[in-house]
């Protein structure tokens, strides 16, 4: 059976290790990256759990501690790897969307650069030392802590390989969210694969991104999501006992709209998570820093809200929401 070493961490038969990917200073600081690797006692596939990409998501994260708690590696065939928080800068810092140093988004900038800004390095460690040791990935995401948000995945139908595809839908189905984003959008070139998911699928490796919890609070509620969706992937790729669970009535949503913002000012939403909305329907208003509107933001199709921001702090060019439509069957 095959040994997994994630950097400095070196997996050992029937053992849980943990240690800290490092990475090292560049054009700013160094940073390190906390890592699991539980090994099995039989051969088996290997798949990778990554929480924290965005720090102030922490559903994802406190969830990892529970399956490195709860998994036995007894029970396991093959190795999980773990990584507990994506981006420490942006967890520490507390910071939305962008780490604090490089002011980069850490789920835009894959596959990385050794050379880069922190981001770049965080990005470059990941795709080299996780993703390319993979089988499969869950990128493990929540609504941030200005986001409520509705649990849904994506699927990234990329079109590269059918067979690939079809086992990143079983994933999804596998995990346990009932409403699935087709996203047939995502960049196809492994050079410039800017998503961390999407970063696994071009390289031939079944990957799902996932949303389960909302403006930054870890309930136990969506914790325990993250938690029984990673065993229940294990369970699927035959790593545990038990038979697989699959979503059997998924709400497929394509097409999706994600809303920006065309202005600084500030937001007031007038819908919540899971509303079901007209097109045209008022989202909420944007108002200058006196409260004087200078948009209405509307709806451009009849759907299901996924998410909205619930804070009313906004900027220019950054997401209000997200609109999709259901459909009860796939293309």
């Amino acid at each position: 059976m095959k040994m997994i070493s994630v950097g400095p961490v070196v997996g050992r038969l029937g053992e849980k290790v943990s240690g800290f990917l490092d990475v090292p200073a560049a054009s700013d600081a160094e940073t390190r990256i906390p890592v699991s690797v539980i090994t099995g006692t039989t051969s088996g596939p290997t798949l990778a759990l990554v929480a924290g990409t965005h720090g102030s998501e922490p559903a994802p994260i406190l969830a990892l501690q529970r399956v490195r708690a709860q998994l036995q590696p007894a029970e396991l065939s093959g190795t999980v790897i773990l990584v507990q928080i994506a981006n420490v800068p942006s967890f520490v810092h507390r910071t939305v969307y962008r780490g604090p140093w490089d002011q980069k988004n850490l789920n835009r900038v894959f596959p990385g650069h050794p050379q880069g800004t922190v981001s770049d390095r965080i990005a470059y460690a990941i795709t080299t030392c996780v993703i390319d040791q993979c089988d499969a990935l869950v990128d493990m995401h929540s609504g941030d802590s200005n986001e409520a948000l509705r649990p849904y995945s994506y699927w990234n139908k990329l079109g590269l390989d059918d067979a690939v595809d079809e086992r990143a839908r079983d994933l999804a189905l596998a995990f346990g969210l009932d409403h699935i984003v087709i996203d047939r959008g995502r960049p196809r070139d492994r050079n410039a694969s800017l998503f961390c998911a999407n970063t696994a699928q071009v390289r031939g490796k079944p990957a799902v991104t996932t949303e389960a919890g909302e403006v930054g609070v870890p309930t136990s509620e969506t914790v325990e999501l993250n938690v029984r969706g990673a065993f229940r992937v294990m369970r699927y790729m035959g790593m545990l006992p038990g038979a697989p669970q699959m979503v059997q009535r998924p709400k497929w949503i394509e097409p999706s709209h994600v809303l920006t913002s065309p202005a600084t000012g500030t937001w007031h939403p007038l819908v919540k998570p899971d509303q079901q909305i007209e097109r045209n329907a008022l989202i909420g208003r944007l108002t200058d820093y006196f409260g004087e509107t200078i948009a209405e933001i509307r709806s451009p199709m009849d759907g299901v809200l996924l998410y909205v921001v619930a804070s009313p702090a906004m900027s220019e060019g950054e997401p209000i929401g997200m609109v999709g439509q259901i459909k009860e069957s796939i293309d």
